[in-house]
């Protein structure tokens, strides 16, 4: 899997797009092996999403069963939004798409996605539930879940090993103890924490069980001012108080895999390929690092993720309607999916498939996080709240600076409900 794709993964916008092109024609031959002979099948993925074998194999695979041509799309993530707005009104669209788990719901609002109802009776019986939720709308399927990733904990085993640790931690508590002893132990800065890492406390609200925003009326509003919402920032003080990092910048202010890098901090939280930006700031720390899942306050109960990842999904104006799902049901299949998550490093649609992660330490880290993870809320409303200035951000800042949760909410809430009006 290429950095590329990962990096972007969490950011909103992560959507697929190019000039549409292939037959118009309309599924005019029944399925089965040689029923589409003659067409050609568009898809469109993003830059670095779909490892080199497997898109060889599942286009073999495919264009051996339906006896259609399958041309792949590959897009550039600058711009991407607008290209793919543009591309579903257009008359030939792409036939099918990736596009990004926190967009789904915003494009089947405005009719651009076709109802999958009957593939996820078909194929979907086993999706994995959380990852599932991105792709219903008002109760109908409208796209498929391919793949997720999320952060889990990057910790370098030596500064760990002079702190006395032998074990990684189960709990939260457990957790919280290990990084204040590597404080009291060791000269290493026990965590970098920067403020404003908001996916991080994203994902803490999820294992919470807080919404960030809720109805009034017929729009939603701010939620911040929710008690859960402040349990979840609680917790994410007890850490950041262990860094040194800065309270107003975020994870990639700088980049925390680099500060990591240097061979002076013993942990962070984050994507798996961000440990490629440690060791590309220094090759000898490779050896030192290890992965853990985020322990929650039990220890059979991970702690919340932020599950950042992509659908597949057809265009509702797509003439090849049965060859997209065609296409769907070989590359979603058991085999495919597994291929996919065993070159890719990432996490498949099926608990099930979970042993493809064999021999890949940071990928087996994120898996049992999964099933409790989450996104941000999925409304068309949501887009604007993450453009810069965040508020939530902002939020995360104050509280750290030493004002209440409640009043913290109560300083950006204007802002949030604000940008909750806007229509995407």
């Amino acid at each position: 899997m290429k950095r590329k794709l990962i990096a972007a993964i969490g950011v909103a916008g992560m959507l697929v797009s190019v000039a549409a092109c292939g037959s118009d024609d309309g599924d005019k031959k029944s399925g089965g092996a040689d029923g589409f002979k003659g067409e050609t099948l568009t898809l469109w993925a993003m830059d670095g999403s779909t490892p080199d074998t497997w898109q060889k194999d599942v286009t073999a695979a495919f264009e051996k069963k339906t006896g259609a041509k399958l041309k792949f799309e590959v897009q550039q993530w600058n711009g991407i939004q607008q290209k793919l707005t543009t591309a579903l009104s257009e008359e030939n669209p792409p036939d099918v798409f990736e596009i990004g788990n926190t967009q789904t719901a915003a494009y089947a609002k405005t009719g651009g996605l076709a109802e999958l109802g009957d593939l996820k009776e078909s194929i979907g019986s086993e999706w994995t539930d959380s990852m599932n939720k991105a792709s219903v709308v008002d109760g109908k399927q409208y796209a498929a879940p391919w793949f997720v990733l999320n952060r889990v904990v990057i910790y370098n085993k030596k500064i760990w090993a002079e702190a006395g640790i032998k074990d990684t931690p189960k709990t939260r508590a457990e957790f919280l103890k290990d990084l204040k002893q590597i404080g009291e132990k060791t000269d290493a800065e026990p965590i970098y924490m920067p403020g404003q890492f908001w996916y991080h406390f994203v994902g803490l609200t999820i294992g919470e069980g807080a919404e960030l925003v809720k109805k009034d009326g017929d729009k939603y509003v701010s939620n911040l001012g929710d008690p859960k919402v402040a349990k979840a920032m609680k917790t994410y003080q007890e850490f950041q108080k262990l860094s040194k990092a800065p309270k107003n910048k975020d994870e990639a202010t700088p980049q925390q895999g680099e500060v990591f890098g240097k061979g002076k901090t013993a942990t962070f939280i984050g994507m798996p390929w961000e440990a490629d930006l440690a060791i590309k700031a220094d090759k000898k720390i490779e050896k030192d690092i290890g992965y853990f899942t985020i322990p929650g306050a039990t220890a059979d109960k991970p702690e919340g993720v932020f599950l950042g990842g992509s659908n597949l999904a057809i265009a509702a104006t797509s003439k090849k309607q049965e060859l997209a799902k065609e296409f769907l049901k070989i590359a979603l299949s058991d085999k495919f999916e597994g291929q996919f998550a065993k070159e890719g490093g990432v996490i498949p649609n099926k608990e099930s498939l979970k042993s493809s992660l064999a021999g890949n330490p940071a990928a087996k880290a994120m898996s049992p996080a999964t099933p409790g993870g989450g996104i941000t809320p999925l409304i068309p409303e949501w887009g604007a709240v993450e453009n810069p200035p965040n508020p939530i951000k902002n939020y995360m800042t104050a509280v750290l600076n030493g004002k209440s949760p409640a009043a913290a909410a109560e300083q950006v809430e204007g802002e949030l409900n604000k940008r909750l009006s806007q229509k995407q």
